[in-house]
């Protein structure tokens, strides 16, 4: 992720309030648009990947009042819905899921709601202003940038959401937070000597669904905050930085550790009890290198666990550097920060211990 300038504000996005008219404010979304406000809003609605994300990351998630079906049948991977399950008893409106990205919603159960905001991700212009029109609501465009990626503009929609919403403080907050960790991060790694750096790989992270080991990220943050020289970094990528191999690229790459995604996690488990001879021919299994991290995506990116993982690569890949942090403590202050309370007993549950060894069970 590219380090933002100071005020949190970059040439992607031009934040304001103003005065148009008596009372009225305007605020610039990530689409570009113009979204007027007569006063600030008390009734959210969420739709697509990520936006009820980041409405939580804000402490406002008592304003919502509607919930997309996907946020009701689990919530399994997502820290933010885990720390707040009463969000699954709100109204439905609509079905959500990856379908939903850039697709008009049925405005009836928006409706219903009567909401004073539809807050929305990766919503084209046209589209919103249409969505707009129809429905008398302002719509708010966010965005998550590069999908399945950890980018800048997440930070930015938050500084916008935030503005709509008078959260100001709390983004300012959530700045300085992940700011000072990828400092703390950059310190203890950035000088390490290439020759002393392991080339690793991750696998099993999502993308619109969940994936084996083939799948990747090129752009992974837990690999760039530590300086790791990621394994596939030659191969080319038509996904804008996501990417999925094939086996014998895997195999000729042969990283030597390799972190496994806790979202692809079972089916990394399943194909190893398939095909346990590619499994045996990799280095990183023969030295018992292969560790698992909580999921990258679910929903989009989870920020927070995005974070706990960069700092499980670094106490997994380099010990010394990171001998004071205690990692379930630092994971539980992550979490706490960005969804209010720790999930890490909960996500360890599911996944198992965070940087742990992966044992495939293969001869």
């Amino acid at each position: 992720m590219k380090r933002l300038h100071k005020g949190f504000t970059t040439a992607l996005v031009v934040l304001f309030w103003t005065s148009i008219a008596a009372g009225d404010c305007a605020v610039t979304d990530m689409a570009g648009r113009t979204v007027a406000f007569q006063s600030p809003p008390r009734r959210i609605v969420c739709l697509a990947p990520g936006t009820l994300r980041l409405i939580v990351y804000l402490q406002a998630q008592d304003l919502v009042v509607g919930v997309e079906g996907i946020e009701k049948t689990g919530a399994a991977g997502r820290p933010y819905r885990m720390a707040h399950p009463s969000l699954a008893d709100l109204p439905l409106i609509g079905p959500g899921g990856p379908t939903s990205i850039n697709a008009k919603p049925d405005l009836e159960p928006v409706l219903a709601v009567k909401p004073d905001v539809l807050f929305v991700t990766y919503m084209d212009k046209a589209l919103a202003d249409e969505v707009q029109r129809l429905s008398g609501i302002p719509v708010v465009v966010l965005s998550y940038g590069r999908f399945a990626s950890f980018d800048d503009e997440i930070l930015e929609s938050l500084r916008v959401a935030g503005t709509v919403l008078g959260r100001e403080e709390r983004v300012e907050f959530l700045h300085r937070f992940v700011e000072g960790l990828r400092e703390d991060i950059r310190r203890r790694s950035a000088d390490i000597p290439e020759s002393q750096k392991p080339r690793a790989y991750v696998g099993g992270i999502g993308y619109k669904g969940a994936y084996g080991i083939e799948s990747t990220e090129l752009h992974y943050v837990p690999f760039l905050w530590n300086h790791v020289s990621h394994a596939a970094a030659s191969v080319k990528s038509r996904l804008g930085g996501h990417l999925f191999l094939d086996r014998e690229q895997l195999l000729a790459l042969d990283p030597d550790v390799i972190f496994i995604d806790g979202g692809g996690l079972r089916l990394v488990e399943e194909d190893a009890r398939k095909h346990p001879d590619f499994y045996a021919r990799l280095k990183a299994y023969q030295n018992r290198r292969i560790y698992r991290l909580f999921p990258f995506n679910a929903y989009a990116t989870n920020v927070e666990s995005a974070l706990v993982d960069t700092v499980a690569v670094g106490t997994v890949l380099y010990p010394e550097r990171f001998a004071d942090v205690n990692l379930r403590r630092k994971a539980d202050e992550i979490y706490a920060a960005f969804v209010g309370r720790s999930v890490y007993a909960e996500m360890e549950a599911l996944y198992g211990p965070l940087g742990g060894a992966v044992e495939l069970g293969i001869r």
